[in-house]
Protein backbone atom coordinates (compact mmCIF):
# COMPACT_ATOMS: atom_id res chain seq x y z
CA UNK A 1 0.00 0.00 0.00
CA UNK A 2 2.99 2.10 0.80
CA UNK A 3 4.49 1.50 -2.81
CA UNK A 4 0.95 2.40 -4.43
CA UNK A 5 0.91 5.88 -2.29
CA UNK A 6 4.27 6.80 -3.44
CA UNK A 7 3.34 6.23 -7.03
CA UNK A 8 0.57 7.62 -6.94
CA UNK A 9 2.21 11.21 -5.57
CA UNK A 10 4.78 10.66 -8.22
CA UNK A 11 2.16 10.76 -10.47
CA UNK A 12 0.59 13.44 -9.15
CA UNK A 13 3.79 15.40 -8.55
CA UNK A 14 3.75 18.06 -11.09
CA UNK A 15 6.98 18.05 -12.60
CA UNK A 16 9.36 20.92 -13.74
CA UNK A 17 11.09 20.12 -16.72
CA UNK A 18 12.88 23.49 -17.86
CA UNK A 19 12.15 27.05 -16.66
CA UNK A 20 13.60 30.49 -18.72
CA UNK A 21 13.17 34.04 -17.45
CA UNK A 22 10.96 36.38 -19.57
CA UNK A 23 10.71 39.55 -19.49
CA UNK A 24 12.10 39.50 -15.70
CA UNK A 25 9.44 36.66 -15.21
CA UNK A 26 11.07 33.17 -14.33
CA UNK A 27 8.43 30.75 -16.71
CA UNK A 28 8.50 27.23 -15.35
CA UNK A 29 7.60 24.45 -17.86
CA UNK A 30 6.12 21.39 -16.22
CA UNK A 31 6.18 17.60 -18.08
CA UNK A 32 2.63 18.24 -18.93
CA UNK A 33 3.17 21.25 -21.28
CA UNK A 34 6.09 19.48 -22.60
CA UNK A 35 3.74 16.29 -23.79
CA UNK A 36 1.03 18.73 -24.66
CA UNK A 37 3.97 20.24 -27.18
CA UNK A 38 4.64 16.85 -28.37
CA UNK A 39 1.18 16.09 -29.02
CA UNK A 40 0.41 18.86 -30.77
CA UNK A 41 3.74 17.98 -32.98
CA UNK A 42 2.47 15.08 -33.94
CA UNK A 43 -1.05 16.08 -34.78
CA UNK A 44 0.42 18.69 -36.87
CA UNK A 45 2.70 16.27 -38.97
CA UNK A 46 0.04 14.20 -39.32
CA UNK A 47 -1.94 16.60 -40.75
CA UNK A 48 0.51 18.18 -43.08
CA UNK A 49 1.28 14.46 -43.94
CA UNK A 50 -2.19 13.78 -45.04
CA UNK A 51 -3.26 17.62 -46.44
CA UNK A 52 -0.12 17.60 -48.67
CA UNK A 53 -1.36 17.65 -52.61
CA UNK A 54 -5.19 17.70 -51.77
CA UNK A 55 -7.21 17.17 -55.64
CA UNK A 56 -10.43 17.71 -56.38
CA UNK A 57 -10.28 15.17 -59.09
CA UNK A 58 -8.26 11.58 -58.79
CA UNK A 59 -7.82 11.84 -55.52
CA UNK A 60 -4.67 9.72 -53.84
CA UNK A 61 -5.44 6.90 -51.39
CA UNK A 62 -3.89 9.26 -48.51
CA UNK A 63 -6.18 12.28 -49.29
CA UNK A 64 -9.00 9.31 -48.96
CA UNK A 65 -7.74 8.74 -45.40
CA UNK A 66 -7.61 12.13 -44.56
CA UNK A 67 -11.30 12.79 -45.76
CA UNK A 68 -12.10 9.41 -43.73
CA UNK A 69 -10.65 11.01 -40.95
CA UNK A 70 -12.29 14.43 -41.22
CA UNK A 71 -15.90 13.17 -42.32
CA UNK A 72 -16.00 10.82 -39.50
CA UNK A 73 -15.05 12.78 -36.98
CA UNK A 74 -16.33 16.19 -37.94
CA UNK A 75 -19.73 13.83 -38.25
CA UNK A 76 -19.40 12.71 -34.86
CA UNK A 77 -19.19 15.80 -32.98
CA UNK A 78 -21.77 17.89 -35.45
CA UNK A 79 -24.42 14.83 -34.09
CA UNK A 80 -23.42 15.94 -30.93
CA UNK A 81 -24.00 19.65 -31.53
CA UNK A 82 -26.30 20.09 -33.96
CA UNK A 83 -26.92 21.83 -37.04
CA UNK A 84 -26.97 25.11 -34.84
CA UNK A 85 -23.42 24.95 -33.35
CA UNK A 86 -22.11 23.84 -36.54
CA UNK A 87 -19.22 26.96 -36.07
CA UNK A 88 -18.19 25.12 -33.37
CA UNK A 89 -17.35 21.85 -34.59
CA UNK A 90 -13.50 22.40 -35.66
CA UNK A 91 -12.69 23.35 -31.87
CA UNK A 92 -14.21 20.51 -30.30
CA UNK A 93 -12.48 18.18 -33.05
CA UNK A 94 -9.03 19.66 -32.10
CA UNK A 95 -10.08 19.22 -28.21
CA UNK A 96 -11.43 15.53 -29.50
CA UNK A 97 -7.70 14.56 -30.53
CA UNK A 98 -6.09 16.26 -28.45
CA UNK A 99 -7.50 14.51 -25.45
CA UNK A 100 -7.59 11.10 -26.92
CA UNK A 101 -3.93 11.14 -27.88
CA UNK A 102 -3.35 12.65 -24.21
CA UNK A 103 -5.47 10.06 -22.33
CA UNK A 104 -3.70 7.08 -24.47
CA UNK A 105 0.39 8.26 -24.62
CA UNK A 106 1.01 6.95 -21.49
CA UNK A 107 1.22 3.65 -23.91
CA UNK A 108 4.02 4.85 -24.96
CA UNK A 109 5.98 5.93 -21.85
CA UNK A 110 4.46 9.37 -21.47
CA UNK A 111 2.86 11.11 -18.85
CA UNK A 112 -0.72 12.10 -19.41
CA UNK A 113 -1.23 15.60 -19.04
CA UNK A 114 -4.88 15.31 -18.03
CA UNK A 115 -3.29 13.42 -14.72
CA UNK A 116 -2.16 17.55 -14.05
CA UNK A 117 -5.33 19.18 -13.09
CA UNK A 118 -4.34 22.19 -14.19
CA UNK A 119 -4.68 21.08 -17.63
CA UNK A 120 -8.08 19.68 -17.03
CA UNK A 121 -8.91 23.07 -15.21
CA UNK A 122 -7.42 24.58 -18.35
CA UNK A 123 -9.42 23.16 -20.47
CA UNK A 124 -12.59 23.08 -18.57
CA UNK A 125 -12.44 26.74 -18.64
CA UNK A 126 -12.05 26.92 -22.27
CA UNK A 127 -14.84 24.67 -22.72
CA UNK A 128 -17.51 27.07 -20.88
CA UNK A 129 -16.09 30.16 -22.00
CA UNK A 130 -17.11 28.93 -25.32
CA UNK A 131 -20.31 27.89 -23.92
CA UNK A 132 -21.20 31.24 -22.65
CA UNK A 133 -19.49 32.98 -25.50
CA UNK A 134 -21.92 31.24 -27.88
CA UNK A 135 -24.94 32.07 -25.82
CA UNK A 136 -24.27 35.62 -25.81
CA UNK A 137 -23.69 35.41 -29.74
CA UNK A 138 -26.35 33.81 -30.49
CA UNK A 139 -29.18 34.89 -27.78
CA UNK A 140 -27.73 38.56 -27.33
CA UNK A 141 -26.50 40.05 -24.24
CA UNK A 142 -30.16 40.75 -23.26
CA UNK A 143 -31.49 37.26 -23.71
CA UNK A 144 -28.52 35.68 -22.45
CA UNK A 145 -28.66 37.30 -18.73
CA UNK A 146 -32.66 36.47 -19.21
CA UNK A 147 -31.72 33.19 -19.09
CA UNK A 148 -30.52 32.87 -15.76
CA UNK A 149 -34.24 33.58 -14.12
CA UNK A 150 -35.79 30.79 -16.29
CA UNK A 151 -38.03 29.21 -15.45
CA UNK A 152 -38.89 31.25 -12.24
CA UNK A 153 -36.99 34.55 -10.99
CA UNK A 154 -36.73 32.22 -7.86
CA UNK A 155 -33.92 29.55 -9.34
CA UNK A 156 -31.31 32.69 -10.57
CA UNK A 157 -28.65 31.86 -8.12
CA UNK A 158 -28.72 28.34 -8.61
CA UNK A 159 -28.74 29.26 -12.40
CA UNK A 160 -25.52 31.79 -12.03
CA UNK A 161 -24.15 29.16 -9.79
CA UNK A 162 -24.16 26.06 -12.83
CA UNK A 163 -21.28 28.79 -14.45
CA UNK A 164 -18.72 27.19 -11.32
CA UNK A 165 -20.47 23.82 -11.24
CA UNK A 166 -20.03 22.95 -15.10
CA UNK A 167 -16.55 23.66 -15.47
CA UNK A 168 -16.02 21.66 -11.79
CA UNK A 169 -17.65 19.09 -13.31
CA UNK A 170 -15.94 18.70 -16.48
CA UNK A 171 -12.26 19.05 -15.19
CA UNK A 172 -12.91 16.64 -11.87
CA UNK A 173 -14.69 13.81 -14.39
CA UNK A 174 -11.95 14.26 -16.74
CA UNK A 175 -9.42 14.27 -13.90
CA UNK A 176 -10.95 11.93 -11.79
CA UNK A 177 -11.80 9.35 -14.27
CA UNK A 178 -7.95 9.38 -15.57
CA UNK A 179 -6.44 9.03 -12.21
CA UNK A 180 -8.80 6.07 -11.20
CA UNK A 181 -7.92 4.15 -14.01
CA UNK A 182 -3.84 4.26 -13.09
CA UNK A 183 -4.59 3.68 -9.42
CA UNK A 184 -6.91 0.51 -10.08
CA UNK A 185 -3.93 -0.62 -12.68
CA UNK A 186 -1.16 -0.30 -9.95
CA UNK A 187 -3.65 -2.69 -8.04
CA UNK A 188 -3.83 -4.91 -10.24
CA UNK A 189 -0.37 -4.80 -10.46
CA UNK A 190 -0.15 -5.39 -7.07
CA UNK A 191 -2.40 -8.80 -7.14
CA UNK A 192 -1.87 -10.22 -9.91
CA UNK A 193 1.20 -9.11 -11.41
CA UNK A 194 1.07 -11.03 -14.43
CA UNK A 195 -1.41 -11.58 -17.95
CA UNK A 196 -4.65 -9.54 -16.22
CA UNK A 197 -3.12 -6.25 -16.07
CA UNK A 198 -1.85 -6.29 -19.60
CA UNK A 199 -5.63 -7.52 -20.50
CA UNK A 200 -7.08 -4.28 -18.84
CA UNK A 201 -4.00 -2.11 -20.02
CA UNK A 202 -5.95 -2.69 -23.29
CA UNK A 203 -9.51 -1.15 -21.78
CA UNK A 204 -7.82 1.79 -19.53
CA UNK A 205 -5.07 3.34 -21.49
CA UNK A 206 -6.82 2.74 -24.50
CA UNK A 207 -10.63 2.17 -24.45
CA UNK A 208 -11.31 4.38 -21.25
CA UNK A 209 -9.42 7.18 -22.47
CA UNK A 210 -10.56 7.71 -25.86
CA UNK A 211 -14.24 7.31 -24.16
CA UNK A 212 -13.40 10.12 -21.40
CA UNK A 213 -12.35 12.46 -24.35
CA UNK A 214 -15.87 11.35 -26.01
CA UNK A 215 -17.67 11.98 -22.66
CA UNK A 216 -15.66 15.85 -22.30
CA UNK A 217 -16.56 16.61 -25.77
CA UNK A 218 -20.63 15.26 -25.54
CA UNK A 219 -21.16 17.38 -22.57
CA UNK A 220 -19.10 20.47 -24.05
CA UNK A 221 -21.42 19.70 -27.18
CA UNK A 222 -24.40 19.51 -24.86
CA UNK A 223 -23.84 22.69 -22.83
CA UNK A 224 -23.54 24.73 -26.39
CA UNK A 225 -26.57 23.21 -27.18
CA UNK A 226 -28.66 24.16 -24.40
CA UNK A 227 -26.78 27.72 -24.55
CA UNK A 228 -27.63 28.56 -28.06
CA UNK A 229 -31.78 27.14 -28.09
Amino acid sequence: MNNLNEKLMEELECKEVFSFDFFGYTAHISEAVVVTWIIMAVLILIAFILGRGLKVHNISKRQAVAELIVTKLTGLVEGMVGHKGKAYVPYLTTVLLYLGLSNTIGIFGFKSPTKDLTVTIALALMSILLVEAAGIYHLGVKKWLHKFTEPIIIVTPINILELVTRPLSLCMRLFGNVLGAFVIMELLKCVVPIIVPAVFCVYFDIFDGLLQAYVFVFLTSLYISEEIE
